[in-house]
């Protein structure tokens, strides 16, 4: 269990001190790759406190964090992600309400 909480430690102090290089700030960080580094960053910080990072091997999991970013800069390109997520919204909400009947 040390061993586990040591090895989160150091990944987390180790990203943490490179975080600025995939934050968007303007200028050349603005490019598509930066986007994407910084959309794997930010999902993969959600799953590490939602602790769901580390349910499967490290390659499946940048390979799923690398194809749902794609999918969301690819979606927020065509800017239909903010449309889409309200259109989820209410079909939970309406399923909700169905459900509760």
């Amino acid at each position: 269990m040390k061993k586990i909480f040591l090895l989160m430690a150091v990944t987390m102090i180790v990203g943490c001190a490179e975080v600025s290089n995939y934050l968007p700030s303007g200028g050349d960080n603005s490019s598509a790759r930066a986007k994407m580094q910084s959309c794997m960053l930010s999902d993969a910080q959600s799953r590490l406190q939602a602790g769901t990072l580390f349910n499967d091997t490290i390659y499946n999991t940048a390979k799923d964090l690398a194809s749902t970013c794609a999918k969301k800069l690819a979606l927020e390109s065509m800017g239909i992600s903010q449309q889409s997520q309200s259109d989820a919204v209410n079909i939970i909400n309406n399923l909700k309400n169905m459900s509760a009947q």
